[in-house]
């Protein structure tokens, strides 16, 4: 009679197991497949309301096909162009009509003011995919027959293929490059042979069911993916789906010591580390699904995508990881093997030297430390969030920013990204002359039907013009934002012009404004969500408030250094602007994700033990896991590095630094400091039930030093 029962109790792990390894092997091919539905075009990034964006609403109507612009320029390797140079550059370009990929008729090339480059302009087709590339390499082909010059292709055809190029190892590399090193990491710390491949084969599930159901939302126009939201989508499902394993793993091997029966165990380690995972998980994902009230395309696009993948990452920590370890049993952790020291204090000799060491001098630690963060904080002000330069977009040497910078170097430093006007038809004359007389245009001009700036008669197109300003200075600099500025003001005071101001630059200033919008609209939100899931979670406001100001503390000191190390060690001049904001959604959200671990171990001990002493005990059980937890997010996100961009790169370090300092200052000294200088009051306005008379608020530290 007794076997049957004892059978049944494998029948639920196994079900679990077999539906995961199901999910695995239908949907994990999603991983790979998510670029698919991926969009990298320029409105991905753009405000939905800013004037930029109206602008390139409205000029799809001026493009009798919609283009991508491929800027060919020839630099003369002697002192000067010749005549029979610049004849020959206009038959070479002139010869790519009619090639597939290639619309209309390339622009006759025209020489630059110094006499010592050429410049043509050749419309490819902007839907071509990994043909795009194709089309660049033969125009520089073509290109390059001309004799004595060196040849170069700029343009957003080109940018557009080089931005491919670098997003190209999303699928594969960014992502073995972050197994690899969540993986050398659980085996170090845990010298475990077949728990860390557990562990990281229910991070691949998550992952693949996260991809799963975006591709699904995405593929029917629910959410949208860009390169940049599939690339932190992978990293993030990664490091949260390992963080809540390990804090399950951990809390079943305290369990499986002390009770010994494997399937008992598991269900107690699932009922204890509930609540943590959970408030966790909706730390994160309700920090995330705030950037919907931003009014960046790609800010929005990161927030729901973000959600499901926490969704799908606390699916996998609370089912396939139990059921693994119910059937798996001690033999995970092989060949370790869970002992009864493993659930008590005396178990954790590194952290219990530590806790000895806050429960000493507190007040000391918490006051050194506090100050040390707020020395790093007085830097933030210093990083620079007013957009990236095109040459630092690509961290690798792009060919793209290479032959900008060579236009640039011979002809106006906006030629290739003008700032394109719209405005009515009867007031062309109007509009044209008040662009051409504002301080940082070096010439403006009405678009004719031929798709060139003062090639015929201009082409109107519902009663309205486009007029072409090229700037004098180079598209993402700071003098030529200002001239934009000033062309704005200049047109809107044009009387019935209706006159609207886009254009790369322009969208450069709508996107660093809508930036500072969203910081100063979405960063109280994302406190007040977490403060209200704290409060619930520990059933104190005091508790709450303390942990949100230390993560706070934490960013800005992330931030500080940040703001160092970018400009003096990886020679960034500035960063994105939406870069301090993403930096906040995930280490305010992550950061008080460890915070939730100790701390709801902490009320549980202090439940019992009194608050010292459940500060130390919590401090003491939980050090190991959540460092743990904490080096393999930063891994996950350091791997974004690998990836060549500068937006990505900046992410990549903001989050792994700002992690590590979460993980080893504020959550293991100055939050533990805190709560025991405080004492008792910090349960404020509630209260723990007393403290058992062998057990109290007197008892002797795990143990001093």
């Amino acid at each position: 009679m007794t076997s049957a029962p004892r059978r049944a109790r494998w029948l639920v792990p196994l079900a679990l197991l077999i539906v995961w390894l199901g999910v695995g092997g239908m949907l994990g091919p999603y991983a790979g497949k998510l670029g698919e539905v991926a969009t990298n075009d320029q409105a991905s990034f753009l405000p939905r309301s800013a004037e930029s964006t109206q602008v390139l609403d409205q000029r799809k109507a001026f493009d009798q096909q919609e283009t991508l612009p491929a800027i060919v320029v020839w630099t003369a390797d002697g002192e000067r162009i010749t005549g029979g140079q610049t004849e020959a550059a206009t038959r070479a370009v002139a010869g790519l009509a009619g090639k597939p990929g290639v619309v209309g008729e390339p622009s006759p090339a025209f020489p630059s003011e110094d006499g010592k480059a050429l410049q043509s302009v050749v419309q490819v087709e902007p839907d071509l995919g990994d043909g795009l590339a194709d089309v660049i390499d033969e125009v520089r082909e073509a290109a390059g027959t001309v004799d004595g010059t060196t040849v170069e292709v700029a343009g957003p055809a080109a940018s557009q293929v080089d931005l491919s190029d670098a997003f190209s190892g999303i699928d594969g590399l960014l992502l073995g490059v972050a197994l690899a090193a969540v993986l050398l990491i659980l085996l170090l710390v845990y010298r475990s042979v077949l728990l860390p491949f557990v562990i990281i084969l229910g991070s691949v599930f998550a992952l693949g069911l996260a991809c799963a159901v975006v591709y699904v939302l995405a593929d029917h126009d629910v959410v949208r993916v860009d390169g940049q939201v599939q690339g932190i989508l992978s990293i993030l499902v990664i490091g949260a789906a390992t963080d809540y394993a390990l804090l399950l793993a951990a809390r079943f091997r305290e369990e499986l010591a002390v009770r010994g029966d494997r399937f008992t165990a598991a269900r107690a380690a699932v009922r204890r580390s509930f609540g943590a995972i959970t408030a966790s998980a909706a730390t994160v994902a309700l920090g995330l699904l705030t950037l919907l009230a931003s009014d960046l395309t790609n800010n929005r696009a990161l927030g729901p995508v973000g959600a499901i993948g926490i969704v799908c990452s606390v699916l996998s920590a609370l089912t396939f990881l139990p059921a693994a370890l119910a059937l798996l049993g001690r033999s995970a952790y092989w060949p370790a093997r869970p002992k009864a020291s493993d659930a008590t204090v005396e178990g954790h000799s590194v952290w219990r030297r530590v806790a000895a060491t806050v429960d000493r001098k507190p007040r000391r630690v918490w006051a050194v430390t506090a100050l040390i963060l707020a020395v790093f904080a007085a830097f933030s002000p210093s990083l620079s969030a007013k957009g990236t330069p095109l040459d630092e977009i690509f961290v690798n040497d792009a060919p793209s920013v290479a032959a900008q910078q060579t236009l640039g170097q011979h002809f106006p430093g906006g030629s290739g990204n003008p700032a394109v006007i719209l405005a009515n038809a009867d007031r062309l004359d109007e509009v044209t002359a008040a662009a051409n007389r504002t301080e940082g245009v070096a010439s403006a001009a009405p678009v004719s039907a031929s798709g060139r700036p003062g090639g015929g008669k201009p082409l109107v197109v519902d009663g309205r013009v486009r007029v072409d300003a090229t700037l004098e200075a180079a598209a993402d600099s700071d003098a030529a934002k200002q001239a934009v500025e000033r062309l704005r003001d200049n047109l809107h005071d044009v009387s019935g012009a209706d006159a609207l101001v886009g254009g790369y630059t322009a969208q450069q200033v709508d996107t660093q404004q809508t930036a500072s919008d969203d910081r100063t609209l979405i960063v109280p939100i994302v406190l007040v969500v977490i403060l209200l899931i704290l409060v619930l979670l520990l059933r104190s406001v005091l508790v709450p408030v303390l942990l949100v100001a230390t993560v706070a503390l934490n960013f800005l000191a992330t931030l500080g250094v940040s703001a160092l190390v970018f400009e003096h060690l990886f020679g960034f001049s500035g960063t994105d602007a939406s870069v301090p904001l993403y930096g906040f959604v995930f280490l305010v959200a992550l950061g008080v994700d460890y915070n939730i671990f100790l701390m709801s171990r902490v009320r549980e001990e202090a439940l019992t033990h009194g608050t010292r002493q459940g500060v130390l005990r919590g401090l003491t059980t939980t050090g190991g896991v959540i460092t743990s937890a904490g080096v393999v997010l930063a891994a996950t996100f350091a791997a974004l590095m690998v990836i060549p961009l500068a937006f990505l790169v900046q992410i990549a370090f903001i989050v792994a630094f700002g992690v590590l300092l979460d993980t080893l200052v504020v959550r293991s000294l100055l939050v533990p400091a805190l709560v025991i200088d405080i004492g008792p009051k910090a349960w404020w306005p509630g209260s723990l039930s007393r403290p058992t008379p062998e057990r109290n608020e007197d008892a002797p530290a795990p143990e001093r030093t």
